[in-house]
């Protein structure tokens, strides 16, 4: 199990392991997407993905949880070398204080250490991280038009990301 404890300034970064931890991000997400209940992605899920491989930091200024990222590394087995970044979020009132980018640059060392060096990711055409994940070398492969529903409703598009984080290592 991986375990991340770090404080960045008045931030700090760290694993969310427990029950009560993906209850907050739960909460977070209904706050920076404004989902219904219906909508969240239940804790049975968070708890699955931890044990299939999946790691959940979370930021924290003082006790609020502010923003979080979720990075699954046990993917198809033909993939051993390849990590997915998935629930990027941020309190829209910390967005713009570099959150995003830690919580990122993190995910990226635990991947590296874990043996993955590709990672990819999707973001939202509309209203999505492009430019954060542009910023962070990430590389646009295509858009996949109405992928998903928008939190006040109506379709949106996806963008399809993928970043090379070391050269590859023959087998």
């Amino acid at each position: 199990m991986i375990h991340v404890e770090k404080q960045f300034g008045k931030f700090l970064l760290r694993t969310c392991h427990a029950v009560e931890d993906m209850r907050t991000v739960l909460s977070l997400q209904r706050t920076v997407w404004n989902f219904s209940d219906e909508e969240l992605v239940p804790v049975r899920l968070f708890v699955v993905g931890e044990k299939i491989g999946g790691h959940v930091l979370g930021a924290f200024d003082g006790e609020d949880l502010i923003g979080t990222v979720t990075l699954v590394l046990n993917l198809a087995q033909n993939q051993p070398h390849r990590a997915e970044i998935v629930k990027m979020m941020t309190r829209v009132s910390h967005r713009h204080r570099g959150i995003a980018t830690l919580l990122l640059r993190e995910a990226e060392r635990i991947a590296i250490e874990r043996g993955r060096w590709l990672l990819v990711l999707d973001t939202a055409e509309d209203e999505g991280a492009a430019g954060l994940y542009e910023r962070m070398g990430f590389k646009l492969t295509g858009l996949i038009p109405d992928y998903a529903l928008k939190p006040h409703g109506g379709l949106t598009g996806t963008l399809i990301y993928w970043k090379r984080l070391q050269d590859a290592v023959p087998a």
